[in-house]
C-alpha cells in the first residue's frame, strides 16, 4: 500500500510542555550519539497528542533527534501504526480483516463502518468524530471478529453490537472493552473450565479489560490531564534519579597537570562563507546531522579540511561550544573522518 503524507498540513507542530518533558526523558534512554533510537516512541507521542502524524510533527521529531528528515519520514511511512492523515476526533476504528475475523463476520463490521462513518477507509465521518480502516491480524483470533478502537480491543462483535458501540462513543461514553458477548476472556464458547473459583466471583473482568476500566484510558488521547508518565530511571517525579556517589578516584581533585578549559583564543579559524559558495556536506561525517551542520556553519566551518586541521585545543573549544551536543566532536572522531573525506575530495 502506498503511504503518502496528507495533502493538507498544519503550519507547525510543538509538543505540549508535559509531552516535551516525557520525550526528553525517552531520549536519555540511549547513549550519546544514538538519539535516533528514540524515533518510534517520539513519533507515537506526537500522534497521541494530535491524533495523527503531520509533516511538521515528523520534522520536529527529526530535529529533536538530530536526524535527517527523510530518515524520520521512512519510519513514519513504514509502520502502519502511524496515521498520516487526520482521524476521528473521538475514535479511529480498526477492523481486523484477516482470516479468522473474516470467516466470523468482519465484512459485516466493515459494512457498519461504511454505513455509520464513511464510505471509504481513512475518510472522516460527517461530524468529524470517527474514521475507520481495515487492518491485518490484531492477534485476537479466538475472539473473532474484533476491532481495535483507540487503545483497546472490542471482541466477539456483531454488526448490531458495533453500531451500539459507535452510538455510545458518539455520546461521550466509554463502553467496556474486551469480549462483547459475555465471555470472560478467550475461553471456549462452551464456558470457562479453569480458575472457575475466581471468575465471576471475586473477579469480574480479565486483567486487560479491568485495567482499561480502572484508568479510563481507552479512546481518550493524551491531553495533559492524565497522571504524568515518567521514565522508569527517574525518581518518578520527572526528575533524574540521584546519581550514585562518586568513587574515591572519581572524587579526587584534578591534578595541576590537567588541561585548562578552552578559551576564545582556542577557537579555530573560521570562514565568513563557504569557498566558491559551495560548502562540503558535513553530514557525511558520522555524528553530524542537519542541526550540527547548521551549528558548525554558524561557527564558520564549511569544509572537511577545516575540521581536519583542528588542533587538540581547537577541538576542545568546539566540543565545549556545541550547545546540546558537547563532546560530540571528540567522541565521534570527527578529525580523522574529516581527513579521509578531505583527501578523497582532493583526489
Amino acid at each position: 500500500m502506498l503511504r503518502r503524507l496528507h495533502s493538507e498540513q498544519p503550519e507547525s507542530f510543538a509538543f505540549t510542555p508535559a509531552n516535551l518533558a516525557w520525550a526528553n526523558e525517552q531520549i536519555t534512554k540511549y547513549p550519546a550519539g544514538r538519539q535516533a533510537s528514540a524515533i518510534i516512541p517520539l513519533l507515537w507521542r506526537a500522534q497521541e497528542q494530535e491524533g495523527w502524524l503531520s509533516r511538521p510533527a515528523i520534522e520536529h521529531v527529526a530535529g529533536m533527534l538530530d536526524m535527517a528528515y527523510i530518515r524520520a519520514l521512512e519510519v513514519a511511512t513504514f509502520y502502519f501504526m502511524f496515521q498520516l492523515q487526520p482521524v476521528g476526533s473521538v475514535a479511529h476504528i480498526q477492523i481486523c480483516g484477516t482470516t479468522s475475523c473474516m470467516i466470523c463476520g468482519a465484512e459485516d463490521l466493515i459494512a457498519v463502518c461504511r454505513e455509520k462513518i464513511a464510505d471509504k477507509p481513512h475518510k472522516l465521518s460527517a461530524d468529524g468524530k470517527f474514521s475507520w480502516e481495515e487492518v491485518e491480524c490484531l492477534g485476537a483470533c479466538t475472539n473473532a471478529p474484533m476491532a481495535q478502537i483507540g487503545k483497546d480491543y472490542y471482541e466477539d462483535l456483531t454488526a448490531d453490537r458495533l453500531r451500539a458501540l459507535l452510538d455510545a462513543l458518539a455520546k461521550g461514553e466509554v463502553p467496556q472493552v474486551g469480549p462483547q458477548n459475555g465471555r470472560f476472556a478467550s475461553e471456549p464458547k462452551g464456558g470457562i473450565t479453569t480458575l472457575t473459583e475466581y471468575v465471576n466471583g471475586s473477579i469480574k473482568l480479565n486483567a486487560s479489560a479491568q485495567l482499561a476500566q480502572d484508568i479510563g484510558d481507552t479512546v481518550k488521547r493524551i491531553d495533559g490531564t492524565e497522571v504524568p508518565l515518567v521514565a522508569p530511571w527517574t525518581d518518578q517525579s520527572g526528575r533524574r534519579a540521584a546519581a550514585p556517589a562518586p568513587t574515591a578516584k572519581e572524587a579526587a581533585p584534578a591534578s595541576d597537570d590537567a588541561a585548562p578549559e578552552p578559551t576564545e583564543a582556542d577557537k579555530p579559524a573560521a570562514l565568513e562563507a563557504a569557498r566558491d559558495g559551495t560548502p562540503d556536506d558535513l553530514k557525511r561525517i558520522k555524528g553530524i546531522g542537519p542541526k550540527l551542520e547548521e551549528m558548525l556553519n554558524g561557527m564558520g566551518v564549511f569544509h572537511f579540511d577545516q575540521i581536519a586541521a583542528w588542533t587538540d585545543r581547537e577541538l576542545a573549544w568546539v566540543d565545549a561550544n556545541l550547545e546540546g551536543f558537547k563532546g560530540r566532536a571528540s567522541r565521534d572522531e570527527w578529525i580523522p573522518q574529516a581527513r579521509e573525506l578531505a583527501a578523497e575530495a582532493q583526489t
